[in-house]
């Protein structure tokens, strides 16, 4: 089983990660919360988490071991998958995820992409005890929102990043050229985070 892997970084985009070691390339699907704390790098270290199924390998990566975990728990809860998880930690960071748990934040977990209220209510009461025993300072997270690489334009790789996750892409060009022309200076966290917690009509 896979611990974690550390090398170059040769690829970085909202939803996916390519890191080199020793010559061999993972590809890692990642959240926009690690993506963002990828910005900047060369080299890095990310967590795994292997998701087998008879029909598909899988390696999802994580900037902190504490966001990993928070995933695990998220995927233990019947009607959340490895996408939704990554939706969720997409939507906010990690340390926001847990305090809605702890407190019973149906409205925020609910607002995300889909999480009808059941699963929302599901996800508090399978899911409280154990989120209020993670500690969360090493999710490296700073506030700090960092802008797309020059050489990928914004839309285009925030719609990518969108379709991914699974929103329709028609739907998604509109809300999001609006949302570009409301902030012509956004970036692509703050675009696809946006997407995701405001645009019912996405999903």
């Amino acid at each position: 089983m896979l611990e974690y892997v550390h090398g170059h970084l040769t690829e970085a985009t909202p939803t996916y990660a390519v890191v080199d070691c020793h010559g061999v390339g993972y590809y890692l699907n990642i959240s926009l919360s690690t993506y963002a704390q990828l910005q900047g790098k060369t080299e890095c270290q990310l967590y795994i988490h292997e998701a087998i199924k008879e029909d598909a390998y899988s390696l999802y990566g994580f900037f902190s071991k504490e966001e990993r975990e928070l995933f695990r728990l998220l995927i233990l809860v019947s009607g959340v998958g490895a996408n939704t998880a990554r939706v969720i930690l997409s939507a906010y960071q990690p340390t926001e995820i847990q305090r809605a748990i702890m407190t019973e934040d149906v409205n925020l977990i609910k607002g995300i992409k889909g999480i009808g209220p059941k699963t929302a209510q599901k996800i508090i009461i399978e899911l409280k005890d154990k989120a209020a025993k993670l500690d969360m300072q090493g999710t490296g997270e700073t506030g700090t929102l960092f802008p797309a690489p020059a050489a990928s334009p914004v839309r285009a790789e925030a719609l990518a990043a969108l379709e991914v996750l699974g929103f329709k892409k028609d739907a998604a060009q509109k809300d999001i050229d609006k949302l570009i022309k409301a902030n012509p200076d956004i970036t692509v966290e703050q675009l696809v985070k946006l997407a995701i917690k405001e645009f019912s009509s996405l999903r």
